[in-house]
């Protein structure tokens, strides 16, 4: 019972860190980190009573800790674990570390439970297999009020199943629209079609990740509320065909764009150039003036968006499919330039069967990819 009391004030306290350095409430929640045992975690210590009841008696053992490859290579989950022990001198903890991601979490630890990490991270639809083969259990007391207290009720729900909390909220997801006050009031953008009606309006149409939005949205479901794989896709029927016709006259609408291009725009607006050759289409250095635009009393070059031929992309895992998953700086560019090229070739270290890629963890989706190479190992 110690070393899972500990384990949870570990996942506590990863928890506390992670919520500081992003602030408070998020709106949904993706990835958990549990305890065996125990239940996800993130930084945020469950309390200081709960601390100093369990260290009134010294403890000696091993934690065994997995994260995704990418905490450790930055460094952060140890620098976790080494705070954790600072704070915490009557207890003699050695950490040792192992490689999983959140997605694999699930298949990794359902295959031995008893012999999986006291402390992991998972993909919060990992949970209804990860509570039936008991590796997951109900938090109680000053973690759950910790995680309530701290959490918004959508991120609650999430780490949520059969009425029973059963994880700490570790890392969210949040889309972002952003648009022209000038073009668009408070009141438009409560509207796709109002916003189609009164200006140009780009958005990723042909990645699956955001259409079924759509579908949903119009009363069609995923596995009923997500969690019963019985009730199957309902996507088809009279509710769906409305969509699909609604969504083809989108694409036909003129002030519509199809984001497939990076950012989904044109060009950009900048200054830099301004009163120098690059502005001048009679230079004999320039092969294309540049379009000078006035803005507010201000003059700006426009440059316009750049598409590539052909790009070539490293990822971390791919599956056969060709969805992509990145770690590290590899997301920087990558996903940007998979999205921008008529053909991209990209460089994995693996490839696992369609499927194994969590939905949550596709960075770049399947339609941009045309080859893919392993590399090979040095």
């Amino acid at each position: 019972m110690k070393k899972k009391a500990i384990s949870l004030l570990l996942v506590a306290a990863m928890t506390a860190t992670m919520t500081a350095g992003c602030g408070d409430k998020q709106e949904a929640a993706d990835n958990t980190t549990a305890g065996n045992d125990a239940a996800p975690s993130t930084e945020a210590a469950a309390s200081d009573d709960a601390a100093t009841e369990e260290e009134e008696e010294a403890w000696s053992g091993t934690l065994t800790v997995w994260s995704p490859q990418e905490d450790q290579d930055t460094g952060w989950l140890q620098k976790e674990c080494d705070a954790f022990n600072a704070a915490h001198p009557n207890w003699d903890v050695t950490f040792e570390y192992g490689v999983c991601a959140e997605g694999d979490a699930k298949a990794t630890v359902t295959t031995d439970v008893e012999g999986s990490a006291d402390v992991y991270m998972l993909a919060n639809d990992n949970i209804p297999d990860l509570v039936a083969a008991n590796a997951l259990a109900e938090l109680g007391g000053s973690y759950l009020d910790y995680v309530t207290s701290t959490n918004s009720d959508s991120i609650t729900a999430s780490v949520t199943y059969n009425d029973a909390v059963v994880a700490f909220p570790f890392t969210s997801n949040t889309w972002f629209m952003y648009y022209d006050k000038s073009v668009f009031s408070d009141e438009d953008i409560k509207s796709f079609d109002t916003m189609l009606e009164k200006g140009k309006v780009a958005f990723p149409l042909s990645d699956s990740w955001y259409i079924q939005a759509f579908y949903v949205g119009n009363g069609c479901s995923l596995f009923g509320d997500g969690t019963d794989a019985a009730a199957g896709i309902d996507f088809d029927g009279e509710k769906a065909a409305a969509v699909t016709d609604y969504l083809v006259d989108v694409v036909a609408n003129p002030n519509f764009i199809n984001d497939a291009d990076g950012a989904g725009l044109a060009g950009f607006l900048t200054p830099t150039g301004i009163g120098t050759i690059v502005a001048d289409s009679t230079s004999p250095t320039t092969l294309e003036g540049k379009q000078v635009i006035e803005l507010d009393g201000k003059e700006y070059l426009l440059e316009k968006a750049i598409r590539g031929n052909v790009a070539i992309i490293q990822g971390y895992i791919a599956d056969e499919s060709g969805n992509i998953r990145y770690k590290g700086s590899t997301r920087n560019f990558n996903p940007m330039m998979a999205s921008a090229a008529d053909i991209v070739i990209a460089e994995v270290e693996k490839i696992v069967p369609a499927g194994e890629i969590g939905p949550n963890y596709v960075e770049t989706p399947h339609i941009y990819v045309d080859y893919l190479v392993v590399k090979e190992e040095a």
